[in-house]
């Protein structure tokens, strides 16, 4: 380029020789300058995709933050009646409705309502109410189906009343344990999965680490953990999930740390101050 050209200097150029210094936008003439009327401007195919880009990303983050104020993960949004999710929710399915003596009840119709089922049956039936006559009988009514209930607490009572058990553990006759003692029975599910289903019936096996013993100084009993997988045969009955059949074998068994065990009195303060879960898939 002349540099006389920016100096008013005539030029064939369209876009100089007016002694002026322009700037050419893309798709346009400069009005004025040779006498033709400037070209509609029109947008940069970059700008396009750009703006293109934002109202996509605006429309993802609105979506995700789609839901009922009210923590329901299960309602309906706007008129299409869209289900709401957390992103921490198991499922889009309520995994219990209540609870019935403090066990988790009224499940899903579903695998996943059957492996709700069956964990939260095994933390009942291996809690320290099963020790106890009145809150076995309601453990038992609760968790399995009524035409086998009366059977099942027959045997129970059997298995969970003899002397020889109680004594072999540390408890007393009725149960319960030694003053200054904490009695521990737990069972702590680390998941499930449905070995069979369908909408009468289901077979869930269940793998949990149990905790057993009794917490004070001087027992003969400490609080130990052994490892299990139990299998649980369900029916659909009066609206729920319910036991009819169930079996039991060891492991898997992982592998122990090199940490020292606790005291007596931390043992026992922990079991005392940490609450069980409602389990769920």
């Amino acid at each position: 380029m002349n540099p006389a050209d920016d100096h008013g200097h005539a030029t064939d150029d369209p876009y100089g020789g007016s002694g002026r210094t322009r700037t050419r936008l893309p798709g346009s003439y400069d009005d004025g300058l040779d006498g033709n009327p400037r070209r509609p401007a029109r947008p940069s195919r970059s700008l396009i995709t750009v703006v293109g880009i934002v109202v996509l990303l605006i429309a993802a983050i609105a979506f995700a933050n789609q839901g009922g104020g009210d923590g329901d993960s299960g309602g309906d949004s706007g008129p299409a009646g869209a289900k709401n999710t957390s992103p921490t929710a198991p499922t889009g399915t309520d995994p219990v409705k209540g609870r019935t003596d403090g066990i988790p009840t009224g499940y899903a119709r579903s695998a996943q309502g059957a492996q709700s089922a069956a964990a939260n049956y095994t933390v009942a039936l291996g809690s320290d109410g099963m020790y106890d006559k009145n809150r076995r009988d309601r453990i038992v009514q609760t968790v399995y189906a009524s035409d086998i209930a009366e059977t099942r607490r027959t045997d129970l009572d059997k298995a969970y009343s003899t002397k020889d058990l109680l004594s072999g553990i540390g408890l007393n006759p009725d149960g319960t344990p030694p003053e200054g003692m904490t009695f521990v029975s737990r069972h702590n599910p680390m998941g499930a999965k449905a070995e069979s289903f369908n909408q009468n019936e289901a077979r869930v096996s269940v793998w949990y680490s149990a905790l057993f013993g009794l917490a004070g100084e001087n027992s003969r009993n400490p609080v130990t953990e052994s490892w299990y997988t139990s299998t649980l045969q369900l029916r659909w009955a009066d609206g729920d999930w319910k036991i009819v059949n169930q079996t039991q074998k060891d492991g898997p068994v992982p592998v122990g740390r090199d940490q020292t065990a606790s005291g007596s009195q931390e043992m026992a303060d922990a079991v005392q101050q940490f609450g069980g879960f409602t389990y769920a898939r």
